[in-house]
């Protein structure tokens, strides 16, 4: 019996040997070969595999460094930098080792029913060594070839979604999460990771409500500890940002009561205490609970963000110099996140910027968050840009300053006024407590005058006169008279640093801010009280010069903001304070337009009421019509390039001194076409064309119809006012014309603008009461309110200021000149600019008569220069720059994008031979100026 089961056991044994070798050695397609490449696929490959994976995706969120002033990633995979290289895991042998697992399969595997599960693999392995690219191609593959099993599909979709994330090509991942979303229904479970991706997807996108939803469900699906954890702060934290404050509460102490890591417990319970307090309104009990925190070692790593937490809670109350305070304490003990000390470091620019108006220590604070936020930073170039265009949004809060206390000081009774005005012409030096310091640190005084001099030893060099004569007559030679600032080696400096020097005369000067440079540089202190009196808006005419001032600077900020900064929420800000002061103004239009764009993406109901405000309120004006056709834009675009062309060819027909058949189009365009931004140079030259061939009367009539139908035109209106002066000072010569303009270089003026030396005193004196008469419209136009002239910040693209100028080796040069220009250049030499240079003419003599400034064409192949000049210092050409740089629409009859302005020295101009020593120059002056 023994001995036939022993048989038995040996047959059994060796068919099943035969089995397997056949399995194994056979890939014909059949039943046993099926089942046993699923045996082996299963457990030998794929269980494997994901065992490695799991416990890599372990490591990951171990070695992740978290960053908890931020919204969490909902799940993690490798960094890329800008090139979308992996910076870490590309090298990981355990990863090398699920490829391997995964091409056995699919080469040896084939009949088994693991290759779905094998391409996922390999793009998951793909995934986490930071590959991407190839990721995204093999979970293209499974949804192309597997779309019938419903596992690997919804799975696949999630990675190739979650791979074109990580690369930033958030429109395809949304077309394949709008698919998976579609088909989620048919998956009964593991819906978790799915959901966690949708959420990311609407975390990317800022539609935080829907993201919240997303994470609800993947919460209550998923089985996973870890990740139901870390959900779950990210559940608070899009609560905290959709100011549910007590669901986030909810979540944070869920957070707290959880195996979560010590960081993110720290965190939950320091998001905790802010929150409670802020729902009981209990602002020392928060402070308090705060600072106990501090008395934990274990919180020792994490002292930085308790100070930094209580500066935010005293920032809140308004306590700004007590805030100050702790940010700084903040950065002081933040040892290990540099993240968190660049954080105190923006706090404490922004502080000082908005709150305390100390734009110089601002601008310190702002150079010092640059320089420790990494660049990955949510509103990093916002914050570069902030910093680098100080200037600009430092000049409006200056005006907006400078009105408010000049409004303040006129609605005292007059007998007040004269005390405040000379308080503020003589602060009071202020003593500050230790440590609550708020200008930077002071270097120490090495001697001092009188009984108040320093004890020091007479070997010390600043204790002995004779050294000092003899090393300031060794400074002089080398470096002449030099004022003591800041980067006094500098002849010329960079426009950040000529802020930081006017910031800090300002500052040195106290509290007067807001005064007038020249009113508070005046020695006589009566006329400086005096001429401060004599600005205050004392009528309701002069203080509604002075609201518009505000008001034009408001607008300015939020639109710099919003255009340049691409910084909405602290537009909507500006906006909202904007018609928080001034319910009535002229930028209403303007403002509700941007305050619906801004809402658009985040609040419908928000946008709805704007966007009605608009074609309601104002259904004429170009915003109303782009609300109603988006293409709009595109035609106004085109309507231009048409209304410049046909400019151009009347402007020809001038040049071939056709003035009939100038006058005819110009006459016929009015009839035909409504009024254009090129309206006012169309009828100057109908005007000239008509002094070429009729009588003064006619010349005069056609100039004062110019005045009085463009009082507002800052280009043509000045030039004509300017014409009618000459033609008054010169009545009897042109009124014994039969033409009132003789022969003349169409390219030129016909009028010499320079007054003459002596007045014409042979006019009889009914002819020149008569000419008065026609000249009476300039007047009329001159009563008006004169505004301060709005620059849009868009239109600047010359005078930007850099934060710090690139030291690189350059053909160019920063030295003092004797000679600038202002130059326009064109990247077409193709186009034709006559009649761009006949406009730059018109400002000229419209804006700068009697200053000879002249304007002519360097051409190269592929550029044209339009170059004006001759302007003897930087500055003068910089002032020109600012007024015709917003006049260059109306000038330039070319497309915008073809031309940009900028200023130079004519030892730079003179090494400008080609479009590559243009673009380098340009970069130069980016840099430098």
């Amino acid at each position: 019996m023994k001995n036939y089961a022993v048989r038995n056991l040996k047959i059994i044994l060796f068919s099943l040997c035969v089995c397997i070798i056949y399995a194994c050695g056979s890939q014909k397609d059949n039943a046993t070969t099926r089942s046993m490449q699923n045996l082996t696929a299963r457990y030998n490959y794929i269980y494997n595999s994901n065992v490695i994976l799991n416990t890599h995706q372990q490591e990951l969120a171990e070695s992740y460094v978290e960053n908890y002033d931020q919204i969490l990633p909902v799940y993690l995979g490798p960094a890329v930098d800008d090139n979308f290289i992996a910076q870490d895991g590309a090298g990981s042998k355990s990863i090398d080792e699920v490829i391997k697992k995964a091409q056995v399969i699919i080469l040896e595997k084939n009949y088994s029913n693991y290759l779905d599960d094998a391409y996922i693999l390999l793009g998951k392995a793909q995934f986490f060594k930071g590959n991407y690219f190839n990721a995204t191609e093999y979970f293209d593959y499974t949804t192309k070839n597997y779309a019938k099993i419903t596992k690997s599909y919804i799975e696949a979709l999630n990675w190739k979604a979650r791979s074109l994330m990580q690369v930033k090509r958030l429109t395809e991942a949304k077309l394949v999460l709008d698919t998976l979303a579609y088909n989620i229904a048919g998956l009964k479970k593991n819906t978790s990771e799915p959901l966690a991706t949708l959420a990311q997807m609407s975390i990317y996108q800022h539609k935080y409500a829907e993201a919240i939803d997303y994470l609800k469900q993947a919460i209550k699906t998923s089985n996973n500890g870890q990740h139901k954890t870390r959900w779950t702060y990210i559940l608070a934290q899009l609560s905290e940002q959709q100011k549910n404050y007590k669901e986030a509460l909810l979540s944070y102490r869920k957070v707290e009561k959880s195996n979560a890591p010590f960081e993110m417990y720290f965190n939950a319970n320091l998001n905790r205490i802010k929150l409670n307090a802020l729902l009981s309104g209990k602002k020392v009990n928060k402070q308090d609970e705060l600072l106990a925190l501090l008395k934990d070692d274990k919180n020792t790593d994490y002292n930085d963000q308790v100070y930094y937490q209580i500066a935010e809670s005293l920032s809140a109350d308004g306590d700004f110099d007590k805030a100050q305070k702790y940010y700084r304490l903040s950065i002081q003990k933040s040892t290990k996140n540099p993240y968190q000390k660049g954080l105190s470091y923006l706090k404490i620019a922004d502080l000082n910027f908005k709150q305390l108006h100390d734009y110089l220590v601002a601008k310190l604070y702002y150079d010092s968050a640059v320089n420790t936020l990494p660049k990955t930073y949510p509103g990093y170039e916002v914050i570069l840009k902030k910093n680098q265009n100080l200037e600009y949004l430092t000049q409006r809060y200056q005006i907006i300053s400078k009105e408010d206390t000049l409004q303040a000081i006129a609605r005292l009774p007059e007998q007040e006024r004269l005390a405040k005005i000379q308080a503020l012409l003589n602060p009071v030096e202020k003593s500050l407590a230790p440590g609550q310091g708020q200008a930077p640190p002071v270097p120490p005084v090495f001697y001092e005058s009188g009984n108040n001099k320093a004890q020091v030893s007479k070997t010390f060099y600043f204790s002995n006169a004779a050294a000092i004569s003899t090393g300031y007559s060794e400074f002089k030679k080398k470096w002449g008279n030099r004022k003591l600032e800041n980067n006094w080696r500098q002849s010329i400096r960079s426009s950040a640093q000529a802020t930081t020097q006017e910031i800090a005369n300002v500052i040195n000067n106290g509290d007067t801010t807001h005064l007038n440079q020249n009113t508070a540089a005046a020695t006589d202190k009566d006329a400086a009280v005096k001429a401060y009196a004599g600005s205050l808006p004392t009528n309701p005419e002069l203080l509604a010069r002075s609201n518009q001032k505000i008001i034009d600077a408001y607008y300015e900020i939020a639109s710099f903001y919003l255009q340049e900064l691409n910084d909405p929420e602290e537009a909507e800000e500006i906006y909202q304070i904007l018609l928080n002061r001034f319910p009535a103004n002229n930028q209403l239009a303007a403002t509700y337009y941007s305050l619906f764009l801004i809402a658009k993406n985040k609040d419908q109901a928000s946008a709805n009421t704007y966007k009605n405000k608009v074609l309601k309120e104002y259904p004429n004006t170009v915003y109303a019509k782009i609300i109603l056709d988006p293409s709009f834009s595109l035609k106004q675009t085109e309507l231009e390039t048409a209304i410049n062309k046909q400019y151009n060819d009347i402007f020809d027909q001038y040049q071939k001194k056709d003035f009939t058949g100038v006058i005819t189009q110009v006459s016929e365009s009015q009839k035909a076409n409504q009024e254009n931004y090129l309206s006012a140079q169309y009828a100057y030259l109908k005007a000239i064309s008509t002094g070429r061939t009729a009588d003064l009367s006619a010349l005069i009539t056609e100039f004062n119809t110019i005045v009085v139908a463009y009082p507002e035109d800052k280009l043509i209106t000045p030039l004509v006012k300017e014409h009618l002066v000459y033609i008054n000072a010169h009545l009897a010569e042109f009124q014994n014309r039969k033409i009132a303009l003789p022969d003349f270089d169409p390219a030129d003026s016909p009028f010499n603008t320079r007054q003459a030396s002596t007045p014409a005193t042979d006019i009889p004196v009914k002819q020149a009461e008569q000419i008065t008469k026609q000249v009476e419209p300039i007047k009329e136009a001159e009563k008006g309110v004169q505004q301060a002239e709005v620059v849009p910040p868009a239109a600047v693209n010359a005078e930007k200021p850099s934060a710090k100028p690139a030291k690189v080796e350059s053909i160019f040069s920063t030295a003092t000149s004797t000679t600038y220009y202002y130059v326009v250049n064109v990247a077409d030499a193709a186009l034709t600019l006559s009649s761009s240079r006949f406009g730059i003419g018109q400002f000229n003599r419209g804006n700068y008569s009697g200053a000879n400034l002249k304007h002519q064409l360097k051409e190269f192949d592929n550029d044209q220069l339009i170059y004006v000049g001759n302007f003897s210092n930087f500055d003068d050409a910089k002032t020109y720059a600012e007024g015709i740089t917003p006049q260059l629409k109306q000038i330039m009859k070319v497309p915008a994008n073809l031309y940009t302005g900028f200023i130079i020295s004519k030892e730079n101009f003179d090494k400008l031979t080609s479009k590559d020593l243009i673009n380098k120059y340009l970069e130069f002056y980016k840099n430098n100026y």
